[in-house]
């Protein structure tokens, strides 16, 4: 098994639909350095809209691979909480998974897959074992991460469980076709920008546009590569293709939302 250079020193992420309003990520910090004050936390995002598991999946899938190997990532998206579903952490090549069993994780693991996983039934390791219904990121998630980052192995956390029962998220893949790749919506960032299921290998070195809501959009490299106001598609810095509009907002003027289709056709 892969060994943690985990130490008292180590380092957590949070990534949430907690907004910044209310003091919900502040008690989770407070938690964590209730258990070890040396930690140091990133918070990586608390504005994924509300339950959005969908944009919280691509949101950490494009944020791990930017921290040292090792680091604890807590996500909490979890409108299933105080039901059936899991409490889990996982173990994979960069670090540690704590949250809900959703699907929160599946884009992470799609492309570094989990080594072990186990179902939090360890009570010792939550903040309280009488956990509130509707604040598990609280009671459970932080306490165990904040352990899990101070030295305590994933094992004592609990039940060990097969990773392949680990819940995904049913987000088709792309599909290569004998005139490009067709493929589906899977994330809206602030901007408005419509960010596809598509990688930038499909297109390197290629002349290409995309056929999207009844449109054919131009394939270019920057955004000021055609003029304010107009459609484009490109490739994102997350190495995504993504359709936008210069100096305006793709998703309010072509009204797609996640999972509708699209293809890049290459000339």
């Amino acid at each position: 098994m892969y060994k943690s250079q985990i130490g008292e020193q180590a380092l957590i992420t949070l990534l949430s639909d907690f907004g910044d309003r209310d003091v919900y990520v502040g008690i989770i910090k407070g938690v964590i350095a209730q258990i070890n004050p040396r930690l140091t936390v990133v918070d990586l995002t608390h504005q994924i809209p509300p339950q959005d598991i969908v944009a919280a999946r691509f949101s950490l899938m494009n944020a791990y691979a930017y921290f040292p190997v090792g680091t604890v990532h807590i996500a909490v998206v979890d409108p299933g909480v105080g039901s059936k579903r899991r409490a889990i952490a996982v173990e994979f090549a960069q670090g540690f998974l704590v949250g809900p069993d959703n699907g929160i994780f599946s884009g992470v693991l799609s492309l570094s897959p989990a080594i072990a996983a186990i179902e939090l039934t360890n009570l010792n390791y939550w903040r309280t074992p009488q956990p509130s219904k509707t604040f598990h990121g609280r009671d459970i998630f932080a306490a165990v991460g904040a352990n899990l980052a101070s030295g305590v192995s994933l094992k004592q956390l609990g039940q060990e469980i097969e990773p392949a029962s680990l819940v995904k998220l049913d987000i088709d893949d792309c599909k290569q076709t004998t005139t490009g790749v067709v493929g589906c919506i899977q994330y809206i960032d602030y901007f408005g920008n419509l960010v596809s299921n598509i990688p930038a290998s499909y297109v390197q070195g290629k002349t290409w546009y995309v056929q999207a809501a009844g449109l054919t959009i131009p394939g270019c490299e920057t955004y000021s590569d055609v003029k304010m106001g107009e459609i484009i598609a490109l490739v994102g810095s997350h190495g995504w293709i993504e359709i936008a509009i210069n100096s305006g907002n793709a998703n309010s003027q072509l009204q797609l939302d996640w999972q509708e289709p699209l293809e890049v056709v290459l000339t």
